[in-house]
């Protein structure tokens, strides 16, 4: 089922492994995973989410709008790949959701409605410490091999051993701040997009790509760029000089 080249999941694989940067941010880590992960599994869309000192899961990020809403309906109603995958420190792997309405009566009805067929999820986890979720969800109703769990797998694997070194190295800083301003960032974030999309006549995904790309482009962190978009749009005057719908 995954297809992209060994040069580009190695390029992925260095990327998740690297936390080193003085401006890492939480939040813009977990959506390079989800949009990484989107990227290998091909019809399919990545979400994520994260705990925080007490166990309770937040959305973090996601690949697209629709699995955003998906992950945010997995927590209202705590039934759902991600969330199981969590609490039961186990993968959910080629989960039909035709046959799933038992098993998860919210999520496998509006995920169904949004054109997915099948979901996976593994646990962010390094040996007993679970930090979260990652959500993989497809539109097709091929299945998982080996192979492509153990990628999946690897690319958590390594994102979770990334995230729990920043945080020893980080001991000193208390962590539900840490939580807290990764929280903030995201609801920056979308209160951006939602800027960006009424300004623009488009769509919040398209609104995301381009706060994304004017990120990307003028060296900036994403969460400083939503800032500006949310204080005052005309601050951006690049915002849609990548050619993107306006």
């Amino acid at each position: 089922m995954i297809t992209v080249s060994l040069r580009r999941f190695a390029t992925m694989f260095v990327e998740v492994a690297d936390t080193h940067s003085p401006e890492f941010d939480v939040v813009e880590f977990l959506q390079m995973l989800a949009d990484h992960v989107a990227e290998l599994v091909p019809d399919a869309t990545a979400g994520t989410l994260l705990a925080d000192p007490q166990g309770r899961l937040h959305y973090t990020a996601a690949s697209d709008e629709t699995t955003k809403l998906l992950e945010l309906l997995q927590l209202e109603k705590q039934d759902g790949p991600c969330v199981d995958a969590f609490h039961r420190r186990q993968p959910v792997i080629n989960t039909d959701l035709l046959s799933a309405a038992d098993r998860w009566p919210h999520f496998a009805r509006h995920a169904r409605a949004a054109g997915f067929r099948r979901v996976h999820a593994v646990p962010l986890q390094l040996r007993e410490h679970a930090i979260g979720a990652l959500g993989v969800f497809s539109t097709t109703t091929g299945d998982f091999d080996d192979t492509d769990l153990h990628l999946v797998r690897s690319l958590a694997d390594v994102a979770t051993s990334s995230l729990l070194y920043r945080r020893s190295i980080k001991h000193a800083e208390d962590l539900s701040r840490q939580l807290q301003t990764a929280l903030d960032s995201r609801i920056l974030i979308e209160q951006a997009k939602g800027a960006i999309a009424q300004a623009h006549n488009i769509s919040a995904d398209q609104a995301f790509i381009l706060l994304r790309a004017y990120a990307r482009r003028t060296n900036q962190r994403l969460k400083d760029v939503a800032g500006e978009a949310v204080t005052d749009l005309n601050a951006l005057p690049g915002l849609t000089s990548d050619g993107e719908p306006t």
